[in-house]
C-alpha cells in the first residue's frame, strides 16, 4: 500500500500589511492630483469639540486632573525646545502660555516623517512634496496638559518616490 506524503510547511509568514500589495521602485506612480495653490491646508480636521468636551469634563469634576494631565516626556522635551507660542493661556491651569508643535508625516517624507516642522516651514515644503499631514498639539510645560488640535493635509499632488535613507541614519 503506498502511502502519500504531504507537504510539511506549517507556519508560513507574510511580513507587511495584510491586503496591501507591495510596491517597488519600478512600479508606476500613481496620476498626480490637481492641487491649485500646495500650501494652502486640505482636508483640514479640527478637534476643537472633542477638546471642549474634554475641558467642559475636566472643569466640572468628571475626570482626574490625571487623565488629561499627562504628557509624554518626550513631548514636554519637544515642546520645550521645539514649541511656538501660541499666545493663549492653558485651558487646565488657565496659568502659562500653550506651545503648539507641527509634526510632519508622510510617505514621501521617508526617513524624516514623523518630524517636528516649524509653522514658518511648512509653505516651502509643500511644493517639494506631493502630499503630507501636518498634526498640530498643543501642549502647556506647567501643567502638562496635551492635545491634538488639527490636522491637514499639505503638498501639490504630484507624486514623488519617497526620499533615501541618508548614510548617517543607516545602522
Amino acid at each position: 500500500m503506498a502511502t502519500s506524503r504531504r507537504s510539511s510547511v506549517r507556519g508560513s509568514v507574510v511580513k507587511g500589511e495584510p491586503g496591501r500589495p507591495r510596491s517597488s521602485s519600478r512600479d508606476p506612480l500613481p496620476p498626480a492630483e490637481p492641487v491649485a495653490n500646495p500650501a494652502a491646508p486640505r482636508f483640514v480636521i479640527d478637534y476643537a469639540l472633542q477638546r471642549r468636551g474634554a475641558l467642559r469634563t475636566l472643569h466640572t469634576g468628571g475626570a482626574l486632573t490625571s487623565e488629561f494631565c499627562e504628557a509624554d516626556p518626550y513631548l514636554l522635551k519637544a515642546a520645550k525646545f521645539h514649541g511656538e507660542t501660541s499666545g493663549e493661556k492653558c485651558p487646565a491651569c488657565r496659568k502659562s502660555d500653550l506651545v503648539n508643535l507641527h509634526y510632519v508625516y508622510g510617505d514621501e517624507l521617508g526617513p524624516y516623517s514623523g518630524r517636528i516642522r516649524a509653522e514658518s516651514e511648512l509653505p516651502a515644503m509643500a511644493p517639494q512634496f506631493g502630499e503630507f499631514t501636518v498634526y498640530v498639539v498643543e501642549v502647556c510645560q506647567h501643567c502638562h496638559w496635551n492635545f491634538m488640535i488639527r490636522r491637514f493635509q499639505l503638498g501639490d499632488g504630484v507624486p514623488r518616490r519617497a526620499l533615501p535613507t541618508p548614510r548617517d541614519l543607516i545602522h
